[in-house]
Formats: C-alpha cells, sequence, structure tokens
C-alpha cells in the first residue's frame, strides 16, 4: 500500500465507523460503548506493564471519557439496577483518575474486572431482543439510556 492511499483509506474507515455509530440502535450504540471502553482499559493496562505513560494516559483518558458518556445518560428512574450501576460508575471513573495519576495499573485491572462481566451481560441481552429497532420513550432511550 502506497502512503498516498492511506489517508483514503483512513477516511473511509471513518466514514464507515460514523454511519455504523449514526445508524446503530441505542442497544447497539451501548454495547458498542462497552466494547471500546474494554478495549481502551486494555490497551492501558499493556502499556502501563510497560511502562508507556503516554499511551496508557490516552487510552485511560478516552475511557474516562466513555464512563461520563455512560453516565450521563444513564436514566436512573427507568429501573430499580439503575442507581447501582450509577454507583460503579462513579467508582470507576474515580478508579481511572488514580489509575493515571498515580500510574497505577491494579485500577485499570480493577476496573476491568469490574467491567467486563457487564459488557458480556449487554451483548447478551442484546443478542435475546428482536433484530427490530428498538423504539425509545419520550423520558429516556432503550435499556434506560438516553
Amino acid at each position: 500500500m502506497t502512503l498516498l492511499m492511506m489517508p483514503n483509506a483512513e477516511a473511509r474507515r471513518a466514514r464507515y465507523n460514523r454511519e455504523a455509530v449514526l445508524s446503530a440502535t441505542p442497544v447497539r450504540l451501548l454495547t458498542m460503548l462497552y466494547d471500546r471502553l474494554l478495549l481502551d482499559l486494555n490497551r492501558a493496562e499493556a502499556a502501563q506493564v510497560d511502562e508507556n505513560w503516554g499511551v496508557a494516559s490516552e487510552n485511560l483518558l478516552h475511557a474516562q471519557a466513555i464512563i461520563s458518556e455512560l453516565t450521563t445518560s444513564l436514566n436512573v428512574e427507568a429501573w430499580n439496577g439503575a442507581e447501582g450501576l450509577f454507583a460503579l460508575y462513579t467508582y470507576v471513573s474515580t478508579a481511572l483518575m488514580r489509575a493515571n495519576t498515580h500510574r497505577d495499573v491494579a485500577r485499570t485491572q480493577e476496573s476491568i474486572a469490574l467491567l467486563e462481566p457487564l459488557r458480556l451481560t449487554w451483548h447478551e441481552a442484546a443478542a435475546s431482543l428482536p433484530s427490530q429497532p428498538v423504539e425509545t420513550s419520550p423520558t429516556g432511550g432503550a435499556l434506560g439510556f438516553g
């Protein structure tokens, strides 16, 4: 592949990703966020182990942004477990800040251990839903997000 083709390939990939997000159902968006969150955390953990602090910080900051998005879009009145999930997001957000500022791989690993089961659960829940588009309520999105 020549260098001239690289920007076109990157532009096509960015356009594809943007279109995938814009056309995704709320449930699919949630699973996509969790997938990216765990990707960021695993990359951060690897970078921390290698003492590559710049890469670790970049991935931890992106993970924090995803946690922030999940937190702000969570409708705690939509279902009984939402308050517990909100508390977990708050805890993980603090842990990721400390993992970044104190270069603490154990905090990153703890966050992965807390969030990976949730990622799997959301994927299982999404797979059990009908394949038709999910309707949202006026007060919040599907699964209490929105």
